[in-house]
């Protein structure tokens, strides 16, 4: 009866919903011009402020890492967003992100389907400044707080497999980013998993699921604490992604490019002319590699509250001495390849290609662990 149900869906969700672009793929980024220098923010209104930053000392379409919830899906924000990147050159780097429980304010819903489908949606109807359309698919998985209360890797392996499935369905031009991990996070079932037998048991439940994305990010700080020195030997420092690397290199035969979206010290800890020299360090060091594509720091601005230990960014807008330091770095000019199909994609919708059913049907019932009777009665409620 379950298997007869989602064939059903899967086939009405064809004719009346999914479709494809005929677009090209993806480029690799390794393969142009790239100024890896970046900054992580939160809000859309920070576009200006960090371009200053991270295109300063010769650089040009730097990076730039936001989180967008599943649910806000507010065109005119969202496109004044984009349209802001493409002015002040910044690539953007789209981390998905749930919202609270509702029952716990200290845990992020576990996402669903239905919230993908939702967003593939809404994030395929917005103007991009460069070609490839930069996802990340959701933050610290291996943190029970940040998936619903418990961590399993089967179920976010699944929902990872879905998501590439249903964004390439859109157009192959989206660029599908693992989660970044917590590379400090004890095996400590169910609020906590290392972050390496995390990623291990993500393949066992998705046979190749490394196969599946085009690149990883990595939250490469310096741990433990937030506060020790560059080192590239420690798996918990800031050369924690090339033990990821290495992973899923032997995992899958495959050298994935490196988002490290996530990094800094605890300036609470490490004093401003010490962190100033740490970036300085790192930068011509550790994370001077060739595969990493992106290195966008947390966080550029927070008044207030537990992230203002990591700001580059004081009061009044106060610069640190890490922005000093990081703006005054030469960067290289970056060169992606901009998104100049808008409107020709706009003539072309009416010539589109239908996701094979049989492959959305397999998408959906890989997704067991999700409860499907609620999944179908929320996204056919969705659709209507």
């Amino acid at each position: 009866m379950r298997r007869s149900v989602l064939a059903f869906f899967a086939i009405f969700f064809l004719l009346f919903s999914f479709s494809a672009r005929s677009t090209y793929a993806i480029e690799d980024p390794r393969t142009l011009p790239n100024n890896k220098i970046g900054i992580h923010v939160l809000d859309t209104s920070e576009v200006f402020e960090a371009a200053k930053l991270i295109n300063s000392s010769g650089g040009d379409w730097g990076y730039i890492t936001i989180p967008i919830r599943v649910n806000d899906k507010d065109f005119g924000k969202w496109q004044t967003f984009m349209d802001a990147c493409k002015k002040f050159h910044l690539i953007p780097l789209l981390r998905l992100s749930t919202a609270p429980d509702i029952t716990n304010s200290n845990v992020w819903r576990k996402p669903s389907p239905t919230d993908i489908i939702g967003l593939a949606y809404f994030l395929d109807s917005l103007h991009w400044p460069v070609k490839n359309r930069y996802l990340i698919v959701f933050n610290e998985v291996n943190r029970g707080n940040e998936w619903g209360g418990s961590v399993n890797p089967t179920e976010y392996a699944q929902l990872l497999s879905f998501t590439v499935t249903v964004f390439k369905s859109r157009t192959p031009n989206y660029f599908i980013i693992s989660s970044g991990m917590d590379n400090a996070a004890p095996q400590q079932i169910p609020a906590y998993m290392n972050e390496y037998t995390y990623m291990r048991q993500m393949n066992d439940a998705v046979p190749g699921i490394f196969n599946q994305v085009d690149g990883f990010a990595s939250h490469s700080y310096p741990n433990p604490g937030f506060a020790q020195p560059p080192d590239a030997t420690s798996k918990t420092g800031i050369g924690s992604f090339k033990y990821e690397e290495n992973l899923i290199q032997e995992l899958t035969n495959k050298v994935l490019p490196v988002f490290i979206t996530e990094t800094g010290w605890d300036n609470t800890v490490v004093s401003d002319e010490t962190e100033a020299n740490y970036y300085q360090t790192a930068l011509q060091t550790v994370w001077n590699d060739p595969n990493i594509i992106a290195i966008t720091p947390f966080l550029l601005q927070a008044t207030g509250g537990a992230f203002e230990r990591f700001s580059f960014m004081g009061e009044k807008g106060t610069l640190t001495k890490q922005y000093q330091i990081l703006q005054q770095l030469p960067k290289n000019q970056g060169a992606p390849t901009l998104d100049n199909k808008v409107l020709a994609a706009e003539t072309t919708r009416d010539s589109q290609t239908p996701i094979p059913t049989q492959i959305l049907v397999k998408s959906i019932e890989k997704s067991q662990p999700f409860s499907l009777s609620k999944w179908f009665h929320n996204i056919v409620q969705w659709f209507l």
